[in-house]
């Protein structure tokens, strides 16, 4: 692929998962608060698809608020978990417009924005939702696991007016870090900004705060779905 990938800072370090055939498409994946992209790039390797590249970025590390202002990788501080927390506008503001940088980067070097799932975990599901909605392109998709609508209350002010942006949410039922009640009510407020049909948040029962057994399987089809299944032995893999 050509083009500069030092021009983008989280491009720079990022792992990157390559199609093994022309790349006509792509899957930006933000991991979770203290977390890297290399334990998602290896979930990914296990699903890839041909013509998918997988980019999986690192957060920088900064003090975060929840944890005593320890130093750990996080895309912006957190003070905390509940819906009503105070909350890191700026630092929101400012990790979405690096993902967007590498929305952009991918779009100048040939894979459309349409042609482009944004998904992550817990803090990066959360940026990957307010991303997705402030971007002035719709993407295929977002896939939010485990995770909020940060600035909820600034929408659907907010929003970029991408009203067709299919979203998928899944969500442990035993998950203590962030309850599962909190993503039912990001559900709902997704529904007061998007088109309520293209929202789908499924449940794991027995899952904790955690990706496992989950494994993301992508799908774009003329109505630019996307999918999200638990491993089981008849799961079956589709496409971008």
């Amino acid at each position: 692929m050509c083009g500069n990938n030092m021009s983008v800072p989280l491009l720079a370090e990022a792992v990157t998962v390559s199609g093994v055939e022309k790349e006509t498409a792509a899957v930006i994946f933000l991991h979770g608060l203290g977390d890297s992209g290399h334990g998602w790039a290896d979930t990914l390797t296990g699903i890839r698809l041909p013509h998918v590249k997988f980019i999986c970025p690192h957060a920088p590390p900064i003090p975060v608020t929840l944890n005593m202002k320890s130093m750990m990788p996080a895309w912006f501080d957190l003070m905390g978990l509940s819906p009503d927390s105070p909350e890191d506008e700026s630092g929101i503001k400012k990790a979405a417009e690096n993902i967007k940088a590498i929305i952009e980067h991918e779009a100048r070097n040939g894979i459309p924005p349409n042609r482009i799932i944004l998904g992550g975990f817990s803090q990066g599901g959360a940026l990957s939702l307010y991303t997705a909605l402030t971007c002035q392109h719709q993407l295929a998709g977002v896939v939010a696991l485990s995770c909020w609508l940060p600035l909820h209350r600034s929408f659907p002010s907010a929003s970029s007016g991408n009203k067709n942006l299919p979203i998928l949410q899944c969500h442990g039922e035993m998950d203590a870090m962030i309850p599962v009640q909190f993503g039912a009510m990001t559900a709902e407020k997704l529904k007061s900004i998007v088109n309520p049909q293209m929202i789908t948040f499924k449940t794991f029962p027995g899952l904790p705060h955690s990706s496992c057994p989950q494994v993301l399987l992508f799908k774009g089809n003329p109505k630019n779905e996307v999918s999200c299944t638990s491993c089981e032995p008849n799961s079956q893999v589709s496409e971008l």
